[in-house]
């Protein structure tokens, strides 16, 4: 089962502030362990919303808002895509992440093709296949 695993944003990583060597360090080896024990998947920080932008599609043409956006629970600062083989194995894993000083992190599972049942015919789910090979390239 693969895994999205969600840095909410804070008013620190908001404003650029980067991380203290230590920490750096310290998620280093958090994630090497999770490479080497085959979870991790991929993972990166985010660049505050203030270099980014929204896109809203409401009928007409997509109308785009640029970031700075106000410090909300929806922000992200971050991410993991893991694969484990269940829900609460992912917490474990998680449980374990060098965060402290009130971050917070939220865990999503990520659909599978059977997922989707019929709607996923056998021709989507090939293109989808082919894709999936095409972008890992």
């Amino acid at each position: 089962m693969r895994f999205m695993v969600i840095v909410h944003a804070s008013p620190d990583s908001e404003a650029g502030v980067m991380p203290s060597t230590e920490l750096l360090t310290a998620m280093g080896q958090f994630n090497e362990e999770m490479v080497k024990a085959g979870v991790m998947q991929a993972g990166e920080g985010l660049h505050p919303t203030s270099k980014g932008a929204r896109i809203k599609f409401a009928g007409g043409d997509p109308v785009v808002t640029e970031g700075p956006f106000a410090v909300t629970s929806d922000l992200i600062a971050g991410y993991w895509l893991i694969d484990v083989k269940s829900k609460a194995e992912a917490i474990a894993w998680m449980k374990r992440a060098p965060f402290d000083g009130g971050a917070e992190i939220e865990i999503r599972q990520v659909f599978a093709a059977e997922d989707f049942g019929e709607a996923l015919t056998p021709e989507l789910r090939e293109q989808e296949e082919r894709l999936r090979r095409q972008a890992t390239k």
